[in-house]
């Protein structure tokens, strides 16, 4: 095996195990109240659409600390490494305050909004209001996250993820039905085992300032710089969750069964498609890395390796899917329609899966090499082609069934959506300005 692949390998492979357990606090989440009724599950589907933009968001606060880590530490300076993540830490807890305070205060009216009945509203409210509390958390994971991934170390994130996963299927199974409080038990359940992993993360990322001579103490000056260099990656962002949230008010208008049946197919989505992520997360720690010292040729050796192992990796996901289709129905819900409808949307997922292996690792390449301009101006072209589409599959009528909507609204988000990434990715990968002014030929970056 080249030593390429073993840098790649080193690093994805923890990062992809980190990558699944985020989604499977959903997928838990969701299979363990889906049981609970179609209301409950259609509920949280809003909830979490919501949580997750909170959170979403703010991903930049790792995105943008990743590759800044990764610079100072391939050009040497390790405590100005461990320094930069640190007030990416502290940014994180100051915003998570904000945000936690800001939706517990409006949860209800930001799940209204989705004009779900009043049952679906009350339960989406209450599981929003509870699992506010652990943002603040998340958004310190986040960013310590950010930190380890720039110091080349995918494998503590590995560990808390698992750590937390564990915790969290474990307390939502006892709170959900042992104790009887339902789907807020589900959201006290994450919200504790969130502040865990929070707390394991500080404690870690303590003992690398320890080492290096770090100061903890939160610096106004770093602090502004994290936000600032974070605010194209916002933009970028933003388009996503708002591609993401116009899908579910789409899924929302078709009924309660189509709504309930997005969101399961959503969480098979993140579940498959997001470990493919995991190549994104090594191009954003070697990238950043090599740039930072300077070493563009392997870049592009680097691009060209994830490139193909994302779109094989792709495919045999996307087999694995499509053969489990017809039976993952059941796993997350009792409800008829949802059962029937589930499989049609999965397979949609599966079959466009090395698409989005392309668009996740050329995404990683671009957010290593800190081109959040280019990413942002992108996704807002993005959304505008993205949005008629979505629009025209909101026009499945109604005698059509569940499964025609859901198949409508898949393609329009795995076909669509997925493809105009793609391109807007592969246009930029292509060209060589990226890299800081690197005069390579566009044939050598993507093959």
């Amino acid at each position: 095996m080249r030593a390429i692949d073993r840098r790649i390998l080193g690093l994805a492979v923890p990062a992809l195990g980190a990558l699944v357990a985020e989604p499977l606090f959903l997928a838990t989440d969701t299979a363990l109240v889906g049981h609970l009724g179609v209301d409950p599950l259609a509920g949280l589907g809003i909830a979490s659409t919501v949580l997750q933009t909170a959170i979403g968001l703010l991903v930049f606060l790792a995105y943008a600390t990743t590759p800044a880590v990764a610079r100072l530490l391939g050009a040497g300076d390790r405590a100005g490494a461990v320094r930069a993540g640190v007030d990416g830490i502290w940014l994180a807890i100051a915003l998570g305050v904000v945000l936690a305070v800001a939706g517990a205060l409006t949860a209800h009216p930001l799940v209204a909004a989705f004009g779900a009945s009043e049952r679906v509203t009350e339960l989406a409210a209450l599981y929003l209001g509870i699992s506010c509390a652990g943002i603040p958390a998340m958004l310190a994971v986040i960013a310590a996250t950010g930190l380890f991934r720039g110091l080349q170390d995918t494998r503590t994130p590995l560990v808390i993820a698992v750590a937390g996963f564990t915790a969290n299927a474990a307390l939502n199974a006892v709170l959900i039905y042992g104790v009887g409080w339902g789907i807020a038990g589900s959201a006290i359940g994450t919200v504790g085992a969130q502040w865990g992993m929070a707390v394991a993360c500080a404690t870690i990322a303590l003992r690398h300032a320890r080492r290096e001579g770090a100061s903890v103490r939160p610096g106004l000056p770093g602090v502004a710089a994290a936000a600032r260099s974070g605010g194209w990656m916002l933009l970028r962002t933003l388009t996503l969750r708002v591609a993401l949230i116009a899908t579910v008010v789409a899924a929302t208008g078709l009924g309660t069964v189509t709504l309930a049946s997005t969101q399961v197919v959503f969480q098979l989505t993140f579940l498959f498609a997001l470990a493919l992520d995991a190549f994104a997360i090594a191009a954003q720690a070697m990238i950043g890395y090599d740039l930072g010292a300077g070493t563009h040729e392997q870049v592009r050796a680097t691009v060209r390796r994830l490139v193909g192992w994302g779109v094989a990796s792709g495919i045999v996901l996307g087999g694995v899917l499509a053969a489990a289709a017809p039976w993952l129905g059941p796993v997350f819900s009792s409800d008829a329609g949802v059962v029937e409808a589930v499989p049609v949307g999965a397979w949609v997922v599966a079959a466009t899966m090395p698409l989005g292996a392309l668009v996740f690792v050329l995404d990683g390449v671009l957010i290593g090499a800190s081109d959040g301009r280019y990413l942002a101006l992108a996704g807002v072209v993005n959304l505008v082609v993205y949005l008629p589409l979505l629009w025209w599959a909101s026009l499945t009528p109604p005698e059509a069934g569940a499964p025609a909507a859901v198949l409508a609204i898949q393609l329009a988000y795995c076909v669509g959506f997925y493809g105009i990434r793609a391109l807007t990715l592969a246009v930029r990968a292509a060209d060589s300005r990226w890299m800081g002014g690197s005069q390579a030929a566009p044939a050598t970056i993507v093959q």
